[in-house]
């Protein structure tokens, strides 16, 4: 943090602190004229103001409050980049996030525990490792086949996906527009235990280009959009459809498949079965073939660990398969 800044915070602090001291130090004098408990002259409804002091229970606390506020900030981090006595750190990651670089933020990490630093995240996540490690091992330990049968380790599972999974796909696992839906029983990579758990621990990057990367004319979007709907047995033109066809001759089948049910090795959808990661409309699936589609989901295996990923995966595994 430069100078600058270091200013900016510890002066106005500090002169806060020193304003109210001496506030308070002017309001408990009596420097009116005015004997206490006498009237000020002031009147307002029928209420009569009188010269009395402040209650001495509370000009007490201000005056702790004050002092308990300085050792506070003489022990504890808070004024510029001043560590304090105790060099407290909710987490040592701040160092590497700050630039946002990982491996120095982990590398930090590292430092500060090898340097046996202060740090309530690291004694939090130490803490928590010792009560809990054994029985995320024992679930590790587990084939996921048999797991998805055990009703506590699936609760354990459904905690964890609340905590780092829904706010992408939805707290019931239903996803949204962009994100896929679990609970449907289509994959685009594949729904097996083991797939999934390779997902979740290694992410996954889909991305068609615009287009599909083909000599496709803007002009046979309508056509390719109404075959597609075709494909998956909706309402279409069947004129359209029929241009549309070779449209998709022209290479979507590369990805999509001949029958267009899809790739799972590539994570190019299934056009046939009527779900839509993007939504279904004519106008959402001609802005999908036009500008293309890029998804991302994130690898949780640095994150969480293979032992809480291996729970997940039984847990989304269960969402569509009861």
């Amino acid at each position: 943090m430069s100078i600058f800044w270091n200013v900016w915070i510890i002066f106005p602090t500090l002169l806060v602190i020193a304003g109210c001291f001496f506030l308070l130090r002017a309001c408990s004098k009596n420097k009116t004229g005015i004997e206490e408990g006498e009237s000020m002259g002031h009147t307002f409804d029928g209420i009569e103001e009188l010269n009395n002091p402040l209650p001495k229970w509370w000009a007490y606390m201000f005056y702790l409050s004050i002092v308990f506020g300085l050792i506070y900030l003489a022990l504890y981090p808070g004024l510029g980049s001043y560590q304090g006595l105790f060099g407290w750190t909710s987490s040592n990651q701040s160092v590497g996030y700050e630039e946002g670089i990982k491996a120095d933020s982990k590398a930090a990490v590292e430092l500060a525990k090898a340097e046996n630093r202060l740090s309530q995240y690291d004694r939090e996540v130490a803490a928590a490792d010792e009560k809990y490690g054994p029985i995320f091992a024992a679930y590790l330990a587990t084939p996921l086949e048999d797991l998805v049968k055990d009703e506590e380790a699936l609760k354990v599972g459904g905690r964890l996906f609340l905590q780092n999974c829904a706010q992408c796909h939805g707290s019931t696992g239903s996803g949204g527009i962009g994100f896929p839906d679990l609970t449907d029983g289509n994959w685009l990579y594949g729904g097996e235990l083991a797939t999934i758990k390779t997902s979740i621990m290694n992410g996954r990057n889909g991305m068609m280009p615009p287009k599909g990367g083909l000599p496709i004319e803007d002009s046979e979007i309508q056509g390719l959009a109404e075959y597609v709907f075709k494909l998956s047995g909706r309402d279409h033109d069947a004129t359209l459809a029929a241009q549309g066809q070779g449209s998709f001759m022209k290479g979507c089948f590369a990805c999509h498949g001949m029958d267009g049910t899809g790739n799972k090795f590539m994570g190019a959808p299934d056009l046939t079965d009527n779900a839509w990661l993007y939504g279904g409309s004519r106008l959402q699936v001609m802005q999908s073939i036009a500008n293309g589609r890029a998804g991302v989901m994130p690898a949780w295996n640095d994150i969480l660990g293979e032992e809480k990923v291996h729970v997940i995966s039984a847990y989304v595994y269960s969402l569509s398969n009861k």
